[in-house]
């Protein structure tokens, strides 16, 4: 039996589902985009060497492709691939399902919190 860290199922989820990986997917479904453009159509406070990472991240694991154009200085666009089209159903139904539980889950997260609270106090 492999051990739970060889396994083929975290290793690409630990690459392709963290929070920022999200977003850009998310945003370049919409189609192909440059660096400053999802930088600015990010939510949150990405930092530019966070989101070269990420963006670094999705093309290696074959998620999006970056096309670099000859210009002075050189343009570069992302877009996704086939494959990161076959994910994004996976993507949207997952960015769904938070949207439409994010109420009972910021609940659960002040009960919890609550809870310890309580406990640590005694």
């Amino acid at each position: 039996m492999k051990e739970i860290a060889e396994c083929p199922v975290r290793d690409v989820l630990h690459q392709i589902m963290d929070a920022w990986s999200v977003a850009v997917l998310l945003l370049l479904n919409n189609g192909k985009y440059r660096f400053s453009e999802i930088y600015r159509n990010l939510p949150g406070n990405i930092s530019k060497r966070m989101l070269s990472k990420t963006l670094r991240s999705l093309e290696e694991n074959g998620l999006l492709n970056r096309t670099v154009f000859p210009t002075k200085p050189p343009s570069v666009e992302y877009e996704l691939t086939d494959l990161g089209q076959s994910f994004m159903p996976i993507v949207l139904e997952l960015a769904n399902w938070a949207e439409v539980n994010q109420i009972q889950v910021h609940e659960a997260r002040l009960k919890f919190n609550r809870d310890i609270d309580y406990y640590v106090q005694k």
